[in-house]
């Protein structure tokens, strides 16, 4: 029988708790993970004495959230208690139990659906919600990520935080006047509202409103205080991508040594934020020193996670860059692991990672044109891997400066094509203007064509 709840959450969710004195830590929890705060973890403090299904089963997500091999395992013992007294629950909790149940086991798309069921049976699950757009953003189902938001907007229209998912979904759509109305809306209701800020920095970085961006990343800046790392490192990662487009190479550095890397080495996404900063450095001539050394220590730990492929790309070549054996050792683990993904994602493993993980070992190793083979196969469908269009430009850049460094007429032409473009879109990038004057002069056309920067000595 389902038992009657006698609380709800801070949302007015119903709540099914043996011991009503865990409600706060269950609203930290709720609030801060829509909020992106790190309180969301507080709910720890009580895992292992408040036995009701849905403590055990927010404990159980937050485990899988360290994204790694570890954090699956670390998770069952609270799914199975939650699986255990799920019946005794009301409707909502049992969805949310069965979704993370689904995430588990790697049947995102199952875990997907449900989420929708949610969305639309009670549009304040926000923190159901938030999971739900994340597997939509993980497998490249951006409208998915949209449609969610939109489900619960009007019951909702009252909490911030929903106004900024649905300002990246809409960003993600590449619906670029409604995601920075949507995050505007967000900030009028809390100027602390980091992810409507992520969604307005990607607004500004694919419209070209490079100094306009940073100015505003910058200046909310103030309020990025209490956040998860994740939250707090990618959005001083994003600081970052405007000043190196903007040439203050020194300035993205210092980002790099103070706010993006050490802030939990440990985590995955702090990793993969280090990785593709450091790349884009390099892709940009900017030299990175020995820092590619401190962030492979951590990622030789990652040779058997296979939890995202999206992940194991950037660890791949972060090893690579970092010239450590390993590196070899994840290219083949993941062309092993690939027929054996879980059915919801195998097709991306197989037809996206592996390709592309055998592109970006090969830039790493100087082989350009196995770096054109491999990306370029890859690229037409890297959305499935999941990352969002500025995170996914990495690989984009990679393959670009292969196509330049094989140095033949035809790269250098499909590299002229591709520069060219990015520049019209980009006329503040002086990065991209440098690119594309080196291009112009090696195809022996006037470097003025392109509204070139001369390329640094």
């Amino acid at each position: 029988m389902t038992a009657v709840p006698l609380l709800a959450d801070a949302l007015g969710n119903p709540l099914t708790l043996d011991d009503p004195a865990s409600l706060p830590r269950v609203d930290d929890f709720v609030m801060g993970f829509i909020a992106c705060e790190a309180r969301a973890g507080a709910l720890m403090e009580l895992i292992d004495r408040d036995m009701s299904p849905i403590v055990q089963a927010y404990g159980a997500a937050l485990h899988l959230f360290a994204e790694s091999r570890e954090g699956r395992i670390n998770a069952q013992p609270y799914l199975a208690r939650a699986l255990a007294g799920a019946s005794r629950t009301t409707s909502r909790e049992q969805r949310f139990i069965a979704a993370v149940a689904a995430w588990a086991e790697g049947d995102i798309l199952r875990a997907i659906a449900l989420h929708h069921e949610q969305a639309a049976a009670h549009p304040r699950d926000l923190a159901a919600l938030k999971l739900g757009q994340y597997h939509c953003f993980n497998t490249g189902d951006c409208p998915g990520m949209l449609r969610l938001a939109l489900t619960a907007l009007p019951a909702a229209a009252d909490v911030p935080y929903v106004h900024g998912m649905a300002a990246f979904g809409y960003e993600q759509c590449h619906l670029m006047r409604e995601a920075e109305a949507s995050a505007r809306q967000a900030m009028a209701l809390c100027r602390k509202e980091p992810w409507a800020h992520h969604a307005l920095g990607h607004v500004m970085l694919t419209e070209g409103r490079l100094a306009e961006g940073l100015a505003f990343m910058q200046d909310v800046s103030d309020t990025w205080t209490g956040l998860n790392s994740f939250m707090v490192t990618h959005n001083w990662w994003h600081v970052a991508l405007f000043l190196i487009d903007l040439d203050r190479a020194e300035e993205a550095l210092a980002i790099y040594d103070r706010q993006v890397w050490g802030v939990v080495k440990d985590y995955t996404q702090d990793q993969i934020n280090a990785v593709s900063l450091l790349a884009r450095f390099e892709l940009a001539g900017i030299d990175v020193g020995n820092r590619w050394n401190d962030v492979a220590s951590y990622l030789g730990r990652r040779l058997d996670d296979h939890v995202l492929p999206f992940l194991d790309l950037q660890y791949l070549y972060g090893l690579a860059r970092a010239g450590r054996p390993e590196a070899d050792t994840l290219l083949h683990h993941i062309a092993q692991y690939a027929p054996h993904a879980p059915a919801a994602t195998r097709a991306a493993w197989q037809q996206v990672c592996v390709p592309a993980a055998q592109g970006l070992h090969a830039h790493a190793r100087g082989d350009f044109a196995g770096a054109i083979a491999g990306l370029g196969t890859a690229l037409p469908h890297l959305v499935a891997i999941g990352g969002s269009h500025a995170q996914r430009d990495l690989f984009e850049q990679v393959y670009l400066d292969a196509l330049v460094r094989s140095g033949t007429e035809a790269t250098l032409a499909g590299a002229q094509g591709i520069l060219q473009q990015q520049c019209n879109g980009q006329p503040e990038s002086l990065r991209l203007r440098r690119q594309t004057a080196a291009v112009y002069e090696k195809l022996g056309l006037p470097v003025s064509l392109g509204n070139a920067v001369l390329p640094r000595a």
